[in-house]
């Protein structure tokens, strides 16, 4: 599997990537395996401001409905379109067509609070 050293992740299978204070979230290529096929993405939390942690959508997959959680706190300002009619491209794409928001940090500190690479992989291993 898949795990871009770029990028940090969360327990919950989450990816993150930041440039400045926007920080662009999905899932890992272990979460879209483990879902199997995706068939409807619901992020419903756009211009809303969540804490780390917090549900922002879920992901609907043939056998499965999984939450998304937030890696960090802040304002989510962007949804991406191309998923409300092609949610597969998670499953093809996890870490680049298939990103699912792009959201303003509140504390850009707390993004290297996460996982990188190497131990993220070792969750899942």
């Amino acid at each position: 599997m898949n795990f871009p050293e770029n990028l940090h992740y969360t327990k919950d299978h989450e990816w993150i990537s930041l440039e400045g204070n926007v920080a662009t979230i999905g899932i890992t290529d272990f979460a879209q395996h483990e879902l199997g096929d995706i068939v409807y993405i619901d992020i419903s939390a756009k211009g809303k401001a969540l804490a780390a942690e917090e549900i922002f959508g879920s992901v609907e997959a043939v056998k499965t409905v999984s939450d998304l959680f937030l890696p960090v706190a802040g304002t989510i300002t962007e949804v991406n379109p191309a998923l409300d009619g092609q949610p597969e491209l998670v499953n093809n794409d996890p870490y680049g067509q298939g990103w699912m928001v792009k959201m303003t940090v509140t504390n850009v500190d707390d993004v290297a609070k996460l996982m990188n690479a190497t131990a993220y992989s070792a969750t899942v291993s």
